[in-house]
């Protein structure tokens, strides 16, 4: 009989285990990186690399892979790094893949780890083999499936840079006999150990935008989300000072890039062309910071503004800017390019702009007539803390609520900027837990509200006392309004016999039905001064007007 010796890095007497381990060292890089919260909803494909989880990483569990992926945006937007999101093989992803489209478009950075068939009999497609590449299509900034178990724990590395640089989903596929493999060698683990983002723009580059700015007679500013941070703040509200002109949102934008109580803000854009030429037409040069050029909707023929309209932009995304139409791009951090114009520029003596024409607050309603959308966004307004986050994903009120609640600091207004539905209560809850000094809440559809009412279990099971206002008018009114406009008749049926309330309780989320004016008031009386210190979260369903 030959003698065996066992290779360097098993134990004996174990049945060959090694020493360390491929899960053993991608929990290292876990750590190291800052990913230490693991957003789940597991299948079998992840059973090794769950089992026995060190108590330094925390699992939060979703009950649908579109609120794991939901948490997890909201947990980076809120923290400004990049979140762990652990997904199921080819079922977990594919019912991933609308929320991982919203995370790209909301520039959330995520590590994403998919798990994977047995590597050693994929290529018989056993049962739950998945094939991923390429099912999320091209929303991933990227997607690695390492040639071998030992790549695993650099391809994380990699795969952390990647979203955090491009600012959205970054797939690591891992086979699920992987995590049991013999560790890498520390030199295997390749990969940069940080990267610095510049946070200035090069001097010719100041210069020849501010060449631009200074031949303007009355030029205007784009903001969106990319300069919506305090960076970004702060050098926007220096520039549009230095210039003395107003200052536009983008439309559908997934954050507000400006704050929307200064006298210089001017309102949002609207989507289509022939309204969006008619509020630039008085401006000759218009900067957008932070925002495309510029969002629309429904198409419509015509060029995008008036010739005489000259357009620059200042973004750091690349493909933001490869699709721009205009005359001079920066792709910098906007923050930094703002405040090196502002430095740069002379302080303009033109009169300010005209204040924006703000809504009148409505009357409350008589006896026996319902409460309007405006109602609650009125009553949002006086009590709201100015710090406080407010995720949007109400389409049928959202141009009111942009009008009644402006975004006073940073993350004040956040948005699913892809507009697909099921974005709202799964990031409420990830922005609660990674904000845990700001009041957060969302305002949604009812019908937005049901592509994700799993979540409401999440919220309530982990303790994240955020505030979900349920806008319940029994119908997805943006639809009928749609319907309407054609003048024919829409197939669909209203739902009002859904019961949200009733929802909410039965994943074990604290709910009220919401009815009167008086209901509301008090309600908010009591509610909106605890968000900041809540540890139990609560939702309202407002019965609204359609």
């Amino acid at each position: 009989m030959r003698s065996q010796t066992a290779p360097a890095g098993l134990r004996s007497g174990d049945g060959g285990a090694p020493d360390r381990t491929v899960r053993d060292a991608a929990f290292d890089v876990m750590r190291a990186l800052g990913l230490t919260t693991i957003f789940s909803n597991p299948g079998s494909t992840e059973i090794s690399f769950l089992v026995d989880l060190p108590d330094d990483l925390h699992f939060v569990l979703a009950l649908h892979e579109g609120s794991v992926v939901g948490l997890a945006t909201g947990y980076a937007l809120g923290r400004g790094e990049p979140a762990f999101a652990l997904l199921h093989t080819t079922a977990g992803l594919g019912n991933a893949v609308a929320a991982l489209a919203t995370a790209r478009v909301n520039r959330a950075p995520l590590v994403v780890m998919v798990g994977q068939q047995d590597r050693r009999h994929l290529a018989q497609e056993p049962f739950l083999a998945g094939r991923l590449h390429g099912l999320a299509g091209e929303y991933p900034v990227s997607v690695d499936q390492p040639v071998r178990p030992q790549d695993v724990p650099g391809a994380l590395v990699r795969a952390h840079h990647a979203a955090a640089t491009a600012r959205g989903p970054a797939l690591v596929i891992v086979p699920m006999d992987d995590w049991l493999a013999p560790a890498p060698s520390p030199h295997e683990i390749l990969g940069p150990e940080r990267i610095v983002r510049a946070q200035v723009a090069a001097p010719d580059a100041i210069d020849e935008l501010a060449s631009l700015l200074e031949e303007a007679e009355s030029p205007a500013i784009v903001t969106g989300a990319g300069a919506d941070t305090p960076e970004g703040w702060a050098g926007l509200v220096a520039l549009a000072e230095r210039l003395v002109c107003p200052v536009f949102t983008e439309a559908f934008g997934a954050r507000a890039g400006f704050p929307q109580d200064h006298p210089l803000f001017a309102g949002t854009l609207s989507h289509a062309r022939s309204r969006l030429r008619e509020t630039l037409s008085p401006f000759d040069v218009v900067l957008a910071v932070g925002a495309p050029i510029f969002r629309q909707y429904n198409y419509e023929p015509g060029p995008l503004v008036n010739p005489g309209t000259r357009l620059a932009q200042i973004t750091d995304d690349p493909n933001e800017a490869h699709r721009s139409i205009s005359e001079l791009t920066v792709l910098a951090e906007p923050g930094g390019v703002c405040r090196g114009l502002a430095e740069r520029l002379a302080q303009r003596s033109t009169p300010a702009p005209a204040p924006r024409a703000q809504p009148s607050p409505l009357p409350p309603p008589a006896s026996g007539e319902p409460l309007r959308a405006g109602h609650v966004f009125d009553a949002l307004v006086s009590r709201l803390a100015p710090d406080a986050v407010v995720v949007e994903e109400s389409p049928s009120s959202r141009p009111e609520l942009n009008q009644r609640l402006p975004a006073r600091a940073p993350m004040g207004l956040v948005s699913a900027a892809m507009g697909g539905l099921g974005f709202a209560l799964p990031a409420t809850a990830g922005l609660r837990m990674a904000l845990t000094d700001r009041p957060v809440l969302t305002v949604v559809g009812d019908g937005a509200s049901l592509y994700a009412i799993q979540a409401l279990w999440s919220a309530a099971r982990y303790g994240l006392g955020a505030l979900f206002l349920v806008m319940a008018n029994g119908r997805y009114a943006v639809m009928d309004g749609l319907a309407a406009n054609t003048g024919k008749e829409p197939p669909w049926p209203g739902f009002e016999t859904v019961d949200i309330t009733a929802l909410a309780r039965a994943f074990g989320c604290p709910a009220r039905r919401i009815e009167t004016y008086d209901e509301l008031s008090a309600c908010f009386d009591e509610v909106i001064p605890t968000l900041a210190e809540r540890t139990e979260p609560l939702v309202l369903e407002i019965v609204v007007s359609a």
